[in-house]
């Protein structure tokens, strides 16, 4: 802008030196500039020599050395006459050249990024003012679920596992955990080993143990199984179940077709899961942060008798996403227990994420999460295994860990007259209740 308003006497007669190689392209394109300026100035813009716009312009190759030598300068001499003007544009395609923007580098490095970036932002732009119109929640259209879904985070999550197990060196322990105590407001009065130097690796700090008496188990029909945050809970008797308020997803997609019971050919999904007809389906998602106690518990007593462990995403399920992303837990990794308790049915999930190394459950050793899978990632494939006879959890005992934070879903049957005692976004221990059935 400078250059532009300066007068056109005092324009500088001469351009400094191009540090990348002039090949043929940008001599060209050098070339039409200039006839194209000349054309609508009416006087010649660049006075150069056939020999400037061929290609001797000082390239040769070393061969002791093996590298190009250094290019003579190109020299620029402007000509200013009847009225000639120095035009912005002209600087432009001088610094275009000088950074090689038009070479085939250029166009994979600069233009491509550029042009995706600008795809982006439209998208999103004209995306969200559609849904504002319409007075519909901010989530993501097809395009950016596709985006987000393409991101390398198996990867991500895979090596993170990796780097949480590598021992830590005793010296640098208190340094390493003492960071991540701060940056999540980690309890370590509560941890059955407060010492940080007894922690070996990140992972066994992560799922690290409770003192016994810290937490106590209520006498409610349902109690938490994890340390965490209430992201949603409420009834689940239409089939379908709200991930957050206002964004709903499938039963059927989430826990995959009714096989087991015997009202599969039932209308909906909900009514084939249950099996008393008077009473309802209900559900609770808590999410677990990187600072919460990692282990799980059951939260009351119940017969698993199948496990579905299906292959899926594994994308962030923090209360930012679940808000954006609809179906994010239909797309994510999962193991799933179905089972029944006293009051029907009742089905138990654990949900993975990024940077989750893996999810353990500890009577089921035949479960391994997180693994290399080859070709694309499909919504309903899982694998189902028969639990043994007789298997039963007491309410409180020990399922499993997560090697991070994720969430729990938990659906299930009970009679109308059950009512949660909790509340949305509300932080809860493991062992408080979450809801009973009023008499």
């Amino acid at each position: 802008m400078a250059v532009y308003f300066m007068p056109k006497n005092h324009l500088i007669t001469k351009a400094s030196t191009l540090k990348s190689f002039p090949n043929k392209w940008t001599i060209r394109w050098a070339t039409t500039r200039r006839n194209l300026s000349n054309k609508v100035s009416g006087t010649p813009g660049i006075n150069t020599t056939s020999q400037q716009t061929q290609t001797s312009y000082g390239q040769h190759r070393d061969k002791k050395k093996g590298k190009f030598s250094k290019l003579k300068s190109l020299q620029l001499e402007w000509s200013w006459k009847a009225g000639a003007s120095f035009t912005i544009l002209s600087v432009l395609d001088w610094w275009l050249l000088a950074a090689g923007w038009f070479t085939w580098s250029g166009l994979l490095t600069r233009w491509t990024p550029i042009g995706v970036c600008v795809f982006a932002a439209l998208e999103w732009h004209y995306h969200t003012r559609k849904l504002e119109k319409q007075g519909l929640p901010i989530t993501a259209s097809e395009i950016q679920r596709i985006a987000y879904c393409s991101l390398p985070l198996r990867l991500v999550s895979r090596c993170w596992g990796w780097v949480a197990s590598c021992p830590v060196p005793p010296a640098l322990r208190p340094t390493v955990f003492g960071a991540y105590v701060n940056a999540f407001d980690v309890n370590m009065e509560e941890a059955e080993n407060p010492e940080l130097k007894q922690y070996r690796s990140l992972s066994e700090f992560f799922t690290r143990t409770l003192r016994n008496d810290v937490r106590v188990i209520d006498k409610a029909s349902l109690v938490s199984p994890a340390d965490g945050r209430v992201l949603h809970f409420g009834s689940a008797t239409e089939s379908r179940i709200e991930q957050v308020k206002g964004i709903t997803y499938s039963l059927d997609a989430f826990l995959g077709p009714p096989s087991w019971t015997k009202n599969e050919n039932c209308s909906s999904c909900a009514d084939a899961l249950k099996l008393n007809k008077d009473s309802a389906l209900y559900q609770c998602v808590i999410y677990l942060a990187p600072g919460d106690y990692h282990r799980f518990h059951s939260p009351a007593k119940w017969e698993p008798e199948i496990r579905r462990h299906f292959t899926g995403q594994l994308l962030s399920v923090s209360p930012k996403i679940a808000e954006w992303l609809p179906g994010l837990f239909c797309l994510n990794e999962r193991a799933l227990y179905i089972g029944k308790w006293e009051y029907g049915f009742f089905s138990f999930t654990a949900v993975g994420a990024t940077n989750v190394g893996s999810v353990q459950i500890y009577f089921d050793d035949g479960l391994k999460t997180n693994k290399y899978v080859l070709g694309p990632l499909k919504r309903k494939r899982y694998d189902e295994r028969q639990l043994p006879e007789g298997m039963t959890l007491e309410k409180g005992d020990l399922v499993g860990q997560f090697n991070m934070g994720s969430t729990i879903v938990l659906i299930f049957e009970a009679p109308k007259n059950f009512e949660f005692t909790i509340v949305p976004g509300q932080k809860i221990k493991f062992g408080e209740k979450l809801g009973e059935v009023r008499t």
